[in-house]
């Protein structure tokens, strides 16, 4: 299984902003730190903005600082907060599902609680666990 790389960029942008908590970042910094462009940070933050777990400041003296004790920040939900397709098989998926052993097949309830057991292992620590 992989993470999506807005999951991952967002995941990296936190930490970024928790070893930088003295300071204001900017988009740019984040893009040129992660060699990643400005409007791809530009949607995380806005994304990450709209939760508490990062303050943007707008205006010149502005920027960007973690809006939240790292301590408080759980890092299952922000990867439920940022992967937009948990389906890592065709059967989770409803509308493009054509395996036609959906109806009596176990492996499905396997991979469910695989997912479930990855989700809840990040739930198990904070931004603070990994800075």
């Amino acid at each position: 299984m992989y993470l999506s790389k807005f999951s991952d960029y967002s995941f990296r942008i936190l930490i970024h902003l928790a070893k930088n908590q003295n300071k204001l970042c900017t988009v740019e910094e984040l893009a040129n730190s992660f060699q990643i462009s400005e409007h791809h940070v530009k949607k995380i933050v806005h994304k990450l903005a709209k939760t508490d777990y990062i303050t943007s400041i707008k205006g010149r003296n502005g920027g960007l600082s973690l809006g939240m004790d790292p301590k408080n920040i759980n890092l299952g939900e922000v990867l439920e907060i940022t992967e937009d397709n948990l389906d890592i098989v065709e059967c989770f998926c409803e509308e493009s599902n054509t395996c036609n052993l959906n109806k009596n097949c176990k492996f499905k309830r396997v991979i469910y609680d695989a997912l479930g057991s990855f989700i809840d292992e990040f739930k198990n620590y904070s931004l603070q666990d990994i800075i």
